[in-house]
């Protein structure tokens, strides 16, 4: 019996197994492909997910096939520059082709020692939890009539997740009323001809636009076009005629379009999973929630999933999860991902065509211009605001909050949000220090300890200039980077420390 079966082998799939290695979880990753697919839907990396990676060791693989780019407060069609001072050292995001992000996910989970088996479809789920059962666990039934035995189950397996069905999960929320064409394939128009004819349209249609040279390709155009209505059967692709009618409806013309390298449909269906746990099975990424890819944040949003879930699992494997650990996955991750799920559905209403809509986008462009509103846009988009409430024990963390800037009342105002990557006098920067997916406690007084919590939270004595300015004298950091504690008396420390990391080692 395995520790632990992640179905799914895309980006929330793999960054979850790497999380689980780093703490000698057995993993074993179940993908229904054969191969990965050669078709990249997802392309930018938000600041949060760009951290994430940097506190992992993985930024500098990405960088070397990414282009950073900076969008600032881009909402449903508005478009802002990027507002100073943004609480980040990376103010920036990356455009990555989900291909690029598929690969080295791949490539550092096998690494780190998980296993990847493709070709296996999930058909079945039974969990067992003791009685007559003498090792609580789930079997995973595939398409091919073989089973397969682990402690818990993570489902990030997409939008239509089996896992999700099979566990009985509820998975409320709206239908799709708009339907949107996308693909990549080549025109015979000219380059500028097509630029002039997508600025114009853009003028009064925001659901359109052909991007060239499209992931490197010289001569691939990713098109973007509103669909005639909302197919009854959206697992069934357009056709590249339904592209050129489409087009030649919307622009009036349809730049000799051909040779389609892929074509899909997407619509505003919006839907949350009413749990993100039901005893050992558990949820991520679009298996918890689909909404429009408006602000480009469904993979980005996966992908912190599996960041908060990861070394919470694993403590639970590894046997030393304080009672409700697991569970505060759900209680700090299902609003956040409500939260996407609202703005998005803002953002299709601001992207509306008929006068309305347009009048309350200009109106939301004047108060773009607002620095403290771009900031808060900025923030909610590339996640940089997420706040946890970690003043409770674990079990009774309710709360997420998404303002920035104020105290709402939990403490000092860093906690419950993740740091910054700090510069540090003797050790430079602060998320190298954080590559082992373990806590830390920084600590700039030299007169803390984690006693007892060794061999789960290393202790770093440095000071900086940054924390100075923050008031922090020193810091607890969980797995993920949040902050869990702030201050300098080791009796309160050490209360504090079980709520995070479990009963202390003799």
């Amino acid at each position: 019996m395995t520790d632990v079966v992640v179905v799914g082998g895309g980006p929330t799939g793999l960054m979850l197994a790497c999380e689980l290695r780093l703490a000698a979880v057995g993993v074993v990753v179940l993908e229904r492909l054969t191969e990965p697919a050669d078709q990249s839907r997802g392309r930018g990396l938000h600041t949060r997910s760009v951290e994430l990676l940097d506190q992992r060791g993985l930024l500098d693989r990405f960088l070397a096939v990414s282009e950073k780019f900076r969008v600032g407060g881009f909402f449903g069609g508005v478009h802002k520059p990027w507002p100073d001072g943004l609480d980040t050292a990376h103010p920036y995001g990356l455009a990555t082709s989900q291909t690029d992000t598929v690969r080295l996910l791949t490539g550092r989970a096998l690494e780190l020692g998980a296993e990847i088996r493709r070709g296996c479809e999930v058909t079945g789920l039974t969990q067992h939890e003791g009685g007559s059962d003498p090792a609580p666990g789930v079997t995973v039934e595939l398409a091919d009539g073989t089973h397969l035995r682990s402690r818990y189950v993570v489902g990030c397996d997409g939008g239509r997740s089996t896992v999700r069905t099979l566990a009985g999960v509820g998975f409320p929320g709206e239908p799709a009323t708009v339907e949107t064409l996308l693909g990549d394939m080549e025109a015979t128009e000219d380059r500028e001809t097509i630029a002039a004819v997508v600025a114009e349209v853009r003028k009064t249609q925001l659901r359109f636009g052909a991007i060239p040279d499209v992931d490197g390709k010289a001569g691939v155009y990713r098109v973007v076009v509103p669909a005639e209505g909302v197919a009854e059967d959206r697992t069934t692709p357009p056709t590249l005629d339904e592209f050129k009618r489409r087009l030649r409806a919307t622009a009036g013309t349809d730049f000799g379009v051909h040779t389609p390298r892929w074509l899909s449909r997407f619509g505003d269906a919006t839907r949350q999973a009413e749990r993100y746990r039901v005893g050992r099975v558990l949820l991520a990424g679009d298996a918890a929630h689909i909404h429009p890819p408006t602000g480009g944040q469904g993979l980005n949003l996966g992908v912190q999933d599996a960041f908060n879930l990861g070394w919470k699992l694993a403590a639970e494997v590894n046997g030393w999860a304080q009672a409700g650990l697991l569970d505060s996955y759900h209680t700090e991750r299902h609003p956040v991902g409500a939260a996407v799920l609202d703005n998005t559905r803002a953002q299709i209403a601001l992207l509306g065509t008929d006068p309305g809509a347009t009048a309350l986008r200009e109106l939301f462009a004047r108060l773009m211009d607002f620095e403290e509103v771009n900031r808060y846009i900025t923030g909610m988009i590339t996640a940089v605001d997420v706040r946890y409430d970690v003043r409770h024990d674990v079990g009774d963390i309710g709360d997420v909050g998404h303002d920035i800037g104020h105290d709402r009342g939990q403490g000092h105002e860093l906690l419950g949000r993740r740091l910054r990557d700090v510069s540090l006098r003797r050790t430079g920067r602060l998320y190298p220090l954080l590559h082992t997916a373990r806590g830390l406690l920084l600590d700039q007084t030299g007169r803390l300890s984690p006693v007892g919590w060794t061999d789960r939270v290393d202790h770093v004595v440095d000071v900086s200039d940054e924390l100075d300015e923050l008031d922090i004298p020193a810091v607890l950091l969980r797995p993920d980077g949040h902050v869990a504690w702030v201050g300098d008396d080791q009796a309160d420390l050490l209360d504090h420390l079980p709520r995070w990391f479990g009963t202390p080692t003799a």
